[in-house]
């Protein structure tokens, strides 16, 4: 009898659920997520409701790890996110399991929302921006700034600014060639030269010098600077040129100096040296770092690749190298990677085009702040051109690519550091 009472019993046990204590949310960020770019937003939405937050780094893809919040569930389900909730036995599994001194996983606190801000023209420009395209996506609100406000000084209110499609050399991204007789061309250049001269500058040129200088000394006082495409190039050019006139006559109304490459200073750059500047005002392109002509294979076997980084000694790169694969398709741009020769022995290169020996993602400190650049225009477009329409992200939800822009996003609420006044 207490045979039969016992299994009795034991079978009451196995069918009474069992209540778990659950501690936490994870969001994986491996080849299961459903939706790894909007996984990004919520992350942000939980720093900016004051929800500290972890990042696994090298865990399943770089996991989101949440304190358990129904509101925050709400939003995983909500934008179609993969998520878990977790017993804190299995919390502590994990946290023991990255804490390994074998393992090369970390576990980094994010605390507070950064502040972001586009360097952008108002008004519609022909082609679209990858890392405004992203930010709407996912949700992560941006305030957009141009020269007015940088020139009077009001960068230090942000933490982190991207550089929307931009020459910074006041050449108007080198499109006189092609499209010097089209509407939205001549409407640049008016608003441009119209903005210097209410500024109280002389050329278009000097105008963008000094923001360039400005954006400099965001960077030195504690800023994140990230830029793709021609932001990259243009802007170390124009640091580098603060010295002579390279713009011709159809650029500025007057010709270049004979002698300008002489004037060339490469230790007022971030990332470049040596290179040379292009002196045809026709050639679409404004020197030799840019490797696009070196793309001559097929595009399907244009890649490029993410290093690895040790998660416990080099976590700030392994932040931004975060993804679900190391093999990222490439993708062009006017400025579309670097050739290597011309980038400064300080300078971290984050991704390589294994193929053409191409750096396609760089990364740097200056003074108290950090600098990123990112070669190409459009991670899902392999050739965006001038007048395309925008990339549709509800298509590429698992954007690799468009990966490594959030990463940087995400990157000023691990990292903070004193600005300077």
């Amino acid at each position: 009898m207490k045979k039969y009472l016992f299994k009795f019993v034991l079978l009451l046990v196995l069918l009474v659920p069992v209540k778990s204590f659950s501690g936490a949310i994870l969001v994986g960020m491996d080849e299961s997520q459903k939706n790894h770019l909007k996984a990004y937003g919520v992350a942000y939405w939980a720093l900016e409701n004051d929800i500290v937050i972890e990042w696994l780094l090298n865990y399943q893809g770089g996991s989101f790890l949440f304190p358990q919040n129904s509101a925050l569930e709400e939003q995983l389900i909500i934008k179609g996110i993969s998520y878990r909730i977790l017993p804190d036995v299995k919390v502590k599994q994990i946290k023991a399991e990255i804490a390994n001194p074998e393992v090369n996983m970390e576990v980094i606190q994010l605390e507070t929302a950064p502040k972001i801000a586009v360097y952008t023209p108002s008004g519609k420009q022909p082609w679209d921006d990858a890392v405004t395209l992203v930010l709407t996506y996912a949700e992560i609100p941006y305030e957009e700034i141009y020269d007015s406000l940088v020139v009077k000084g009001g960068l230090p209110e942000f933490d982190w600014l991207h550089l929307h499609h931009e020459d910074f050399t006041g050449q108007y991204g080198k499109f006189y060639s092609a499209y010097r007789n089209a509407a939205w061309y001549q409407e640049q250049v008016r608003d441009n030269e119209s903005m210097a001269k209410k500024m109280g500058f002389n050329k278009v040129s000097e105008l963008k010098l000094d923001v360039a200088l400005k954006i400099r000394e965001f960077v030195l006082g504690g800023g994140y600077l990230f830029t793709m495409c021609s932001g990259t190039d243009s802007y170390d050019i124009a640091l580098s040129a603060q010295g002579t006139d390279i713009c011709e006559a159809m650029y500025d109304h007057d010709p270049a100096a004979p002698e300008f490459q002489n004037q060339i200073d490469y230790t007022q750059t971030l990332a470049f040296k040596d290179f040379i500047v292009s002196k045809d005002p026709m050639e679409y392109e404004y020197s030799d770092i840019d490797g696009t002509k070196d793309h001559r294979i097929p595009e399907n076997q244009d890649k490029f690749y993410l290093f690895d980084f040790s998660a416990k000694w080099d976590v700030v790169p392994t932040m931004l190298c975060q993804n679900h694969t190391k093999e990222i398709d490439g993708f062009m741009g006017q400025t579309t990677d670097f050739r290597t020769q011309f980038i400064k022995p300080d300078v971290l290169i984050l991704g390589q085009n294994k193929a053409l020996g191409t750096a396609r993602y760089l990364h740097g400190e200056y003074g108290q702040g950090t600098w990123t650049f990112y070669g190409g225009h459009d991670p899902e477009d392999y050739k965006h051109m001038v007048g395309d329409p925008p990339t549709d992200l509800n298509l590429h939800p698992n954007s690799p690519g468009y990966r490594l822009i959030l990463n940087n996003i995400l990157f000023p609420a691990a990292k903070k550091k004193k600005r300077k006044t």
